[in-house]
């Protein structure tokens, strides 16, 4: 199996004392996996930031087997907020998530763009808000559909627990949120995660959630 696309690094981790092991969303192959030869050199380790866009090559011997990449790089996105660390939590919290979340290999090109769409909100005020809507987006995208800005609802039922909606669903204009809506559709949203995605599950929300949330407690 060979194959070029786009996609945005989720994660890496070692495989060898030259490789790693990626992780990866991509416009035309979903989320996927592979081996990077050389991913631990200088030159490429600096390309292997979570969040980075990248060209990928892809060959496999056997279909369901791991195979290997070739990388290079598209946009460097990672660097320009290691100076930040609220929007550092932000993006390898959207990386993380979509990691746990999204099944392997199955494409859906509307969860792809509105990554890149959050990724260039993160230059921009206000993307706070952006990310809680795009975590709602990802919920509906993967189905479960609450339809939260469709009517007025106070609270919701999602697998027998009723959850209080947060007042920053039913402003008029979220822009003016405050730190402590913020804080609370932060809250509203993990718990729709936990319920849905994570509940029984080994698998617990990433530390870098936590961390995001947190900057608005």
């Amino acid at each position: 199996m060979i194959w070029d696309d786009e996609g945005y690094l989720l994660s890496k981790v070692n495989y060898s004392e030259n490789s790693v092991i990626v992780n990866l969303l991509t416009l035309n192959h979903g989320r996927c996996s592979g081996i990077v030869y050389g991913g631990s050199s200088r030159k490429i380790k600096k390309y292997l930031q979570i969040g980075n866009k990248l060209f990928l090559s892809f060959k496999s011997s056997k279909e369901g087997k791991i195979g290997y990449f070739k990388i290079e790089l598209i946009k460097a996105v990672a660097p320009f907020f290691f100076g930040n660390k609220k929007k550092i939590s932000c993006l390898l919290s959207a990386a993380s998530i979509l990691k746990i979340i999204l099944p392997e290999e199955q494409v859906n090109k509307k969860i792809f763009y509105s990554l890149e769409d959050l990724i260039n909100v993160l230059y921009k005020k206000k993307w706070i808000i952006f990310y809680i809507y795009w975590e709602q987006l990802l919920v509906s995208e993967s189905g479960y559909d609450i339809n939260l800005f469709k009517e007025n609802k106070f609270n919701v039922h999602v697998n027998g627990i009723s959850f209080k909606v947060p007042k920053l669903f039913n402003k008029k204009s979220s822009i003016h949120a405050t730190k402590n809506e913020i804080n609370e559709a932060l809250i509203f949203n993990k718990n729709l995660i936990v319920s849905n995605f994570l509940d029984g599950k080994i698998i617990k929300i990433p530390r870098s959630r936590f961390t995001l949330e947190k900057y608005y407690n």
